[in-house]
């Protein structure tokens, strides 16, 4: 498989520090599962899917929803990059009228395809999309990135059960599996585990990443659209805060902003401090 490594790469880096860049101007938001989220994001983007940014809403394209819409500004930062919107739009993130709010706004946001927040709903819509492209007789795929703590709730499983039994091969989850929330880590606050083995007991085909490894990502992916008669999901093992040293595994960073001496820090470690 042909993969351009380093372009992934470069693409990773330039949307981590737009990430800083905007939280940093809108003095909130949620860094650490945005950062946790970017190589998967990136790789579905930059690599996988079949879209058209001059044309978002083209009825044959893939469709990506962010289940977790805290994590708006990894979308954001992709969306702009792939030339959805201007880039300028970013420093607009969580502004009164805005199209960029603090969680995904689809009739807002060019290339947004669910408002998502509400945390398990967003499974349950790419489910939804993934019936209607069976029902269309339509190639497409669909792709719904999930959190870990979002597993707690209960509408998360009513959709495993019904994406199995509706046979939607076209649908692959991803769950950005950094093991903290909000409030602590996951086995803290209700435990998650056995992910891998609860998945496989409701029918779906399992597959275990390295979720900061575009190979690994770009392998799954390429497996899951191979995959015929069930849906796919990939657990993909992450680490809250990525690419900021100080943000790496630190619960705090979960819906902190950077402020100043911090985006100076982690601009620093992501390529120097952009003062245009």
């Amino acid at each position: 498989m042909n993969i351009d490594h380093s372009l992934l790469k470069e693409k990773s880096r330039l949307i981590r520090r737009d990430i800083i860049e905007m939280l940093h101007k809108s003095g909130s938001g949620h860094p650490g599962g945005s950062l946790s989220a970017t190589d998967i994001v990136t790789a579905l983007y930059f690599h996988q899917m079949n879209i058209d940014p001059k044309n978002p809403k083209w009825v044959d394209r893939d469709r990506f929803v962010l289940s977790k819409g805290h994590a708006a500004p990894v979308v954001y930062a992709v969306l702009a990059e792939k030339g959805y919107f201007d880039k300028k739009e970013l420093s607009n993130l969580r502004q009164v009228n805005s199209m960029l709010q603090g969680h995904p706004d689809m009739k807002g946001t060019p290339g947004v395809e669910m408002s998502t927040g509400s945390l398990g709903q967003g499974f349950s819509a790419a489910s939804g999309m993934a019936i209607a492209g069976k029902m269309d007789n339509k190639d497409y795929r669909v792709y719904v990135l999930l959190g870990d703590g979002e597993l707690q709730e209960g509408i998360i499983w009513e959709t495993a059960m019904s994406a199995v039994h509706y046979k939607l091969d076209n649908l692959t989850a991803i769950i950005d599996y950094n093991k903290l929330q909000i409030d602590g880590t996951n086995s803290q606050v209700m435990g998650v585990d056995p992910i891998t083995d609860k998945f496989t007991a409701f029918g779906w085909n399992v597959l275990e990443i390295d979720g900061h490894c575009f190979e690994d990502i770009i392998t799954a992916l390429e497996e899951a659209k191979n995959t015929k008669g069930k849906p796919t999901v990939i657990v993909a093992h992450t680490i809250k805060g990525k690419g900021v040293s100080f943000m790496e595994n630190q619960v705090g960073w979960h819906g902190n902003a950077p402020k100043d001496d911090d985006r100076e820090k982690a601009l620093k470690e992501l390529g120097g401090v952009n003062n245009d």
